[in-house]
């Protein structure tokens, strides 16, 4: 593929997050919104707005945006959508920027369901199957979503739930798991370090009541760096990713 080829086909691949994210969020936004959210250089974002712009699949105020007439064309209103799509385009954005696997979950029973997933592109790399389940205690994604929790249902699962040991690390005990839980509200943030699969390290924060966002990294490449990145990504995409 020529270089003149690869620009454009980058171009209309922006394009088309943009729109998605323009669907996916209720109300406006400006450029850096979208940089931060999509990962595309400013200096990329002028014209790429300004084309959705003329098109009318977005409508321009000094320097915020919002969702055009023409977008009523190709999707539904905001409300409609799915937790798993308004988060797919975070899902890519961050997958993009740390080239580690991304995964959105939701909660199904005691599991955690991996709804939305972008494997890394790298050789050494953990996959997650789409609509894959696995036990709440076993996962930094499932522990979010625990700690989103009310008491009741926290209480409720710790009642109900089979908490089996899947690695040698597994937390399966309920004062150990409550103490986790606790530092997740405090910090936004869960942690799994082969708890799940030998040699997988695996960050994750809630995103509200909808499921969580997680990041899972081969141990050979998770270092106090690639933590500290995972880290301020997932937490600036749970600011933005916000109510339906």
């Amino acid at each position: 593929m020529s270089e003149a080829r690869n620009g454009s086909v980058k171009s209309a691949t922006r394009a088309l997050d943009i729109m998605e994210y323009a669907v996916a969020r209720d109300g406006q936004f400006t450029a850096q919104d979208v940089a931060d959210t999509l990962g595309i250089p400013l200096s990329s974002m002028s014209y790429l707005l300004g084309t959705l712009v003329e098109r009318e699949y977005l409508s321009r105020d000094g320097r915020r945006y919002e969702r055009g007439p023409a977008m009523a064309r190709l999707a539904a209103e905001p409300h409609s959508f799915s937790p798993a799509e308004r988060a797919r385009p975070i899902v890519r954005s961050l997958r993009a920027k740390l080239n580690e696997t991304t995964s959105f979950f939701g909660r199904s029973g005691w599991e955690a369901e991996a709804l939305v997933t972008e494997a890394s592109e790298q050789a050494l790399r953990y996959a997650v199957s789409q609509n894959s389940r696995a036990p709440l205690h076993a996962l930094a994604a499932g522990k979010a979503i625990l700690a989103a929790m009310e008491p009741e249902e926290l209480s409720a699962y710790f009642r109900d739930s089979e908490r089996k040991a899947l690695t040698p690390n597994t937390i399966t005990d309920e004062s150990r798991l409550r103490r986790e839980i606790e530092q997740v509200r405090k910090t936004g943030i869960a942690r799994s370090r082969e708890e799940f699969s030998p040699g997988i390290a695996a960050i994750a924060c809630p995103m509200g009541k909808d499921g969580s966002l997680s990041v899972a990294i081969p141990l050979v490449r998770f270092d106090e760096a690639t933590e500290r990145e995972a880290i301020d990504l997932l937490l600036a995409a749970a600011a933005k990713f916000g109510p339906a």
